[in-house]
């Protein structure tokens, strides 16, 4: 069963990202969490459960830790793909249209991703977040090229424009290009490099 609700708060300290994420188990119970760094040494904390549960743990977070606090997303009513592609699930396969958008902050990413699935008949392809990426993310819509249109202009202007990095819409995606993305997201991993295996 998918939880009703997400957040997740990006500190830019990992000893405040800790406390907080402490705190925010301590106060309320949550179906999952997931916590850890990334690159630049910021730290995630990603719940998902009840709202009102949710809610009150990302309070007790904000308490905690508010002055490291870079950004943060809470989706009380969360697309069920948005948590399963949080999670690492890939889709791949020819489509007609791509969408990009990449953002600079990991809670971006989620928000845009949210609601770009919800505003426009798209899939969510790929949503990578942070690791390997300089603490950046993205996610890429895929579907009809007018509803990957709207996911990408929906999704990009659900987030402040100092967020935003960069977007793109591409009408069919050449079929070796299509190879690359859903492979290994990580280059290294593509040149069959020892050390680069493990997606980041």
């Amino acid at each position: 069963m998918t939880a009703p609700a997400l957040a997740l708060l990006e500190f830019d300290s990992v000893a405040a990202g800790i406390a907080a994420g402490d705190a925010m188990v301590k106060r309320a119970p949550l179906e999952s969490v997931v916590a850890g760094t990334i690159q630049p040494g910021h730290y995630l904390v990603l719940v998902t459960g009840e709202v009102a549960e949710v809610l009150e743990a990302v309070d007790a977070g904000r308490a905690t830790s508010a002055v490291a606090l870079v950004d943060e997303v809470v989706l009380p009513d969360v697309h069920p793909d948005v948590v399963s592609a949080s999670r690492g699930e890939r889709r791949g396969g020819p489509v007609e249209a791509l969408g990009v958008v990449e953002t600079r902050t990991v809670a971006a990413t989620i928000q845009v991703a949210d609601a770009g699935i919800k505003g426009a008949r798209v899939e969510i392809h790929e949503l990578r977040l942070g690791d390997g990426l300089g603490g950046r993310g993205y996610v890429l819509f895929g579907g009809a090229v007018a509803d990957v249109e709207a996911a990408v202009e929906i999704g990009s202007g659900r987030i402040a424009a100092a967020a935003l990095r960069g977007t793109a819409v591409i009408a069919q995606l050449h079929e070796e290009m299509g190879d690359e993305l859903w492979g290994h997201p990580r280059f290294g991993a593509r040149l069959g490099r020892e050390g680069d295996d493990a997606a980041g």
